[in-house]
């Protein structure tokens, strides 16, 4: 099998790249591993320069149609104290706020759209195993899927493949970490119609909690200590319950629903990158390049803004098959700086806030919080900063396809 672009991985990162490109006129070929993208604990933030990216796509009405909830303002609870974190209602962008939609509802809009171009292909349950090599250059992969194995020869092929990339694996891509002291685990519990729109953080002695409303139920993040998951289990679930009543209390009643430690997933906290994106032949984008901590929820909108500077540098070099080793590092010098700044600032809240916060016995508002309340117009700089992000994108690549298209089902 042979196209100009072989991207494994669908998430927001593989799946945006290859619409780009096929909107393009370029031919895209994204694997993905799973059968559907129903797969939970994920991001579920759209934040506001992805929406400008949708707007720029010219299907921000249409995604806005699915369900969703819209933030205008980051809150969260301190103590007894809600507060104010973030203000989106000046963000330079068409829409000022988040959407809050689970990922799959945006994976599936995606591979809709991708699917009104002629040259775009998703295959499912289709996996990366091997590259295939000519010289120094990387000309494609091997790939499991419901086939059988398959080669796959490409111009180029972009790992897109998570955190856990096996694509930067096999290229012997070098990883930089930059610590995290922080786990999360996550667990749903169910929502009442009378719940009312929450704190979407949760802080108290010794305790961080955020809960995402998904409508039938809350999505909950419960913060601990690196590899403090098994002292949790060794204490028991009822000792956890606790520990949750303590920063929901509302939730007294729901707790119950834990009914053993399989009900609740540990997702372990990486920040690194990589220290070169690429190899001749082969580019990493999103997280198979930069792990991002949960913290702000912006490691599925710097995915997305890999994918359109890939996108903007690589659409036409491909089409004149001319894609050299100077373009892949032009994709790197542009998104390196937004995802080293980004990182540094969520570091710096890992351990000067959140670390402090488990280990207290008591809650303070930290003095830039006090800040935030005391001049709100202040909150315009934490909405920017994660709404909009360090260096965002635009769209320039152009659709070649607007003539002829239907538009999305």
């Amino acid at each position: 099998m042979q196209v100009k672009c072989c991207i494994a991985g669908g998430g927001p990162a593989g799946i945006m790249l290859g619409v780009l490109l096929a909107r393009a006129g370029v031919e895209v070929l994204v694997l993905e591993k799973h059968a559907d993208f129903l797969r939970d604990f994920r991001g579920d933030t759209i934040h506001p320069s992805t929406l400008e990216i949708m707007h720029e796509l010219g299907v921000l009405d249409d995604f806005l149609r699915r369900p969703h909830q819209e933030l205008t303002e980051l809150r969260g609870q301190i103590g007894d104290e809600t507060v104010t974190i973030a203000d989106f209602s000046h963000v330079p962008t068409r829409c000022k706020f988040i959407a809050f939609i689970p990922q799959w509802e945006f994976l599936d809009f995606l591979a809709d759209l991708g699917h009104t171009y002629p040259t775009f292909h998703l295959e499912m349950e289709a996996e990366a195993i091997d590259l295939i090599h000519q010289g120094n250059r990387v000309v494609g992969l091997k790939a499991t899927t419901k086939g059988g194995e398959k080669e796959i020869y490409a111009d180029l092929v972009v790992g897109a493949d998570g955190r856990s990339s096996r694509i930067r694996e096999l290229a012997g891509l070098k990883v930089e970490s930059r610590g995290a002291p922080i786990d999360v685990l996550w667990f749903r519990l169910t929502r009442h119609p009378d719940d009312g729109v929450q704190a979407l953080g949760r802080i108290s002695a010794g305790r961080v909690m955020v809960m995402l409303n998904r409508e039938e139920y809350w999505q909950c993040a419960f913060v601990i200590g690196k590899g403090q998951f098994e002292r949790f289990k060794e204490r028991g679930l009822e000792a956890f319950r606790n520990e949750i009543v303590s920063s929901a209390p509302f939730v007294r009643e729901r707790v119950k629903e834990l009914q053993d430690w399989n009900d609740v997933k540990l997702l372990t906290v990486l920040v690194d990158h990589l220290t070169e994106w690429w190899r001749p032949g082969l580019l990493c984008i999103g997280d198979a390049a930069h792990a991002m901590s949960p913290i702000g929820g912006v490691g599925i909108n710097l995915a997305i803004q890999d994918a359109v500077a890939a996108a903007n540098i690589l659409a036409e070099r491909l089409r004149k098959d001319e894609v050299t080793v100077s373009d892949l590092n032009k994709v790197q010098r542009r998104r390196m700086f937004p995802t080293l700044v980004t990182q540094r600032v969520q570091v710096f809240i890992q351990e000067q806030v959140i670390s402090r916060v488990l280990g207290s016995s008591q809650v303070r508002l930290p003095w830039v919080v006090r800040l935030l309340q005391r001049w709100p117009v202040l909150r315009r700089i934490p909405a920017r900063f994660v709404g909009i992000g360090v260096r965002p994108e635009h769209v320039k690549t152009p659709n070649v396809f607007a003539d002829q298209q239907q538009g999305i089902r």
